[in-house]
């Protein structure tokens, strides 16, 4: 009785290909972790760099108890430095040209809000102006920003 060339492979083959496969078998789990890592770093960066998106120009808001506001559609934004300088988004902006490039910017929507950020050292007068001139020429949605966690006006005060 004679093998074949086929036969020997077959029979003394048959072995190694299966401790072959079991050593090279397909990874059957997916790793997630480094997957997980680049979330949590995406997540940290976009943490941090968030709120300094808001805001263009610096000023240091006034803190008072007062919540947040809603959100609403794309308002405008008057920000008022301590030195009285008076920006119209990024732009700074002449006090006697505030109007009319208010104006310009909003076209004929007068309800669009109108967001007045002013730093906390700002002469109360400048502010009152600039809120005066806006209520003047026909805006109707005037807020003053300010952030929270500032001082009770009549209630108890809060923990220390």
């Amino acid at each position: 009785m004679g093998l074949s060339a086929n036969d020997a492979f077959a029979a003394g083959g048959s072995r190694r290909r299966r401790r072959g496969r079991s050593r090279r078998g397909a990874l059957s789990e997916i790793n997630v972790t480094p997957l997980v890592d680049v979330m949590l770093v995406l997540l940290i960066i976009f943490m941090i760099s968030a709120p300094l998106l808001t805001a263009g120009v610096p000023v240091e808001l006034p803190k008072t108890e007062a919540g947040a506001l809603q959100d609403q559609p794309e308002p405008m934004t008057v920000s008022i430095r301590a030195d009285g300088s008076v920006f119209l988004g990024e732009d700074q902006v002449a006090y006697t040209q505030l109007t009319r490039r208010m104006r310009d910017e909003a076209g004929p929507d007068t309800k669009r809000p109108v967001y007045v950020r002013a730093d906390g050292k700002a002469s109360y007068e400048i502010v009152a102006q600039v809120m005066a001139a806006l209520s003047t020429s026909g805006f109707t949605s005037i807020n003053l920003i300010t952030e929270t966690g500032g001082p009770s006006s009549g209630g108890e005060e809060p923990p220390a």
